[in-house]
């Protein structure tokens, strides 16, 4: 008998790890979020850039952007929410705007571009991934040393 309730203990610990791995995995992700205030064209229709846009996450200020702007904040979880004060322009009254997303679970980096998402157009116009650009390699010089060369420049002829 001892055995068989050995046995259960484990089965019911593998199984409480498993749930627990597979809530933090849907609960715990984290996801680094950018918000651009750039103008953006969708189908055949120009949605222009606010004067200013101040994005409140979490009750606290994290970018005031102006046009061709980006700010960034971080998330965990998939249901993300955040507050957007717009002023259409300068000197104009703001306009609090609240925003409930949810964001994909497998994009690391998402940008949001803030016009798109005011203009209430779908995910497919607002939402891209972030791909860092790779760095330029740098130019390697040939021979920078001067290795090999002789110097009256006659490498390569044989006397």
């Amino acid at each position: 008998m001892s055995k068989t309730r050995s046995w259960i203990f484990r089965i019911a610990a593998v199984a409480l790890l498993v749930a627990i791995a597979g809530a933090m995995m849907v609960i715990g992700r984290g996801h680094t979020v950018y918000f651009d205030n750039y103008s953006l064209e969708y189908n055949g229709q120009t949605y222009e850039t606010p004067y200013k846009i101040t994005v409140i996450v979490k009750d606290e200020q994290i970018a005031k952007l102006y046009d061709k702007e980006r700010g960034m904040s971080t998330w965990i979880g998939q249901s993300f929410e955040m507050d957007l004060e717009v002023m259409q322009e300068k000197g104009g009254s703001e306009e609090t705007v609240h925003i409930q997303l949810d964001l994909p679970y497998s994009i690391d980096g998402i940008i949001l571009n803030l016009p798109a998402v005011l203009a209430g157009l779908p995910e497919e116009a607002y939402l891209t991934e972030f791909v860092p650009a790779a760095p330029e390699p740098e130019p390697e010089d040939e021979n920078p040393e001067g290795l090999g060369e002789d110097d009256l420049g006659l490498d390569g002829f044989d006397m």
